[in-house]
């Protein structure tokens, strides 16, 4: 019985409930992004143009950082970087079902090493 008890209190327990949960991600307020983020969030509100043939790409989430969903969910766009030739690291990341409309957007400055929520009025 004592060993009931003690696993019900374990499956109960907020610590334990807490390790499956996916960590709160911090925000950030559009107006906050550099210019070229804001940029991108007027281009993907209004379905383009875009610079390179990856943005609008389902984006994979392997790095399991943003909220689960099914895959094709979320899609990447790149946030142009003054001064690099290449793609840079700087991405926005949208989910929602249709991609014009999204439910949600998450900056990265670090190439999918950390994200932030966007925050819009």
């Amino acid at each position: 019985m004592a060993w009931v008890l003690w696993a019900v209190a374990a499956a109960t327990s907020p610590v334990l409930q807490a390790r499956d949960a996916p960590p709160a991600l911090p925000s950030v307020e559009a107006a906050a992004l550099p210019p070229q983020g804001r940029e991108m969030l007027d281009r993907i509100r209004h379905g383009g143009p875009f610079d390179h043939d990856k943005d609008g790409v389902v984006f994979g989430n392997r790095e399991r950082l943003l909220p689960a969903q099914t895959r094709g969910y979320y899609r990447e766009y790149t946030v142009r970087t003054p001064g690099v030739r290449d793609r840079g690291a700087r991405r926005i990341v949208c989910g929602g079902r249709m991609p014009a409309q999204p439910d949600a957007c998450f900056y990265s400055s670090d190439h999918y090493a950390s994200f932030r929520q966007i925050v819009t009025d």
